[in-house]
């Protein structure tokens, strides 16, 4: 499969809704606010980066700093159209992602993701790629499900 990863431009934002409404991550009339700063301010420190299949919007990403730290990272959101979940293209990302922050000098990636059953395939996800569980805050996304943060050291 050819793919090609690349830092979003604004051309890019009906697709990235595509993938939004296939993956049900979150809502995709969420994104426009979302996105926004990483536009329309140059100075920000926001990434945003799509994932393209065959001239196909199929996945992206977005990750921001952690206020306060030196070098650390939040993956924020990642996603791929439900049809090409499972086929390696969140893996590619991933590496994407890692990559980048550690060629400018960045130090640690947070991921969050819910301990609820429908993520556990994320969850295992995340330890394949050699991420560490460093938390749990019990209860915090309702009642009975807790948010699961994984650490990964890039360099």
């Amino acid at each position: 499969m050819t793919t090609e990863i690349r830092n979003t431009i604004q051309s890019d934002i009906d697709g990235l809704k595509e993938v939004l409404d296939s993956s049900e991550l979150f809502p995709s009339e969420y994104l426009d606010e979302m996105i926004s700063d990483y536009f329309n301010n140059p100075d920000t420190e926001e990434i945003w980066f799509t994932n393209i299949s065959y001239g196909k919007i199929i996945g992206f990403g977005y990750c921001t700093p952690e206020k306060l730290t030196q070098g650390t990272y939040n993956l924020l959101a990642i996603a791929v159209k439900k049809e090409f979940q499972g086929k390696g293209e969140g893996r590619k990302m991933m590496d994407y992602i890692e990559h980048l922050l550690s060629a400018k000098g960045h130090r640690i990636l947070i991921v969050e993701t819910s301990s609820d059953s429908q993520y556990k395939l994320t969850r295992k996800f995340y330890d394949q790629l050699g991420y560490r569980k460093e938390a749990t805050i019990r209860d915090f996304w309702k009642e009975g499900e807790d948010k699961v943060i994984y650490w990964k050291k890039l360099r």
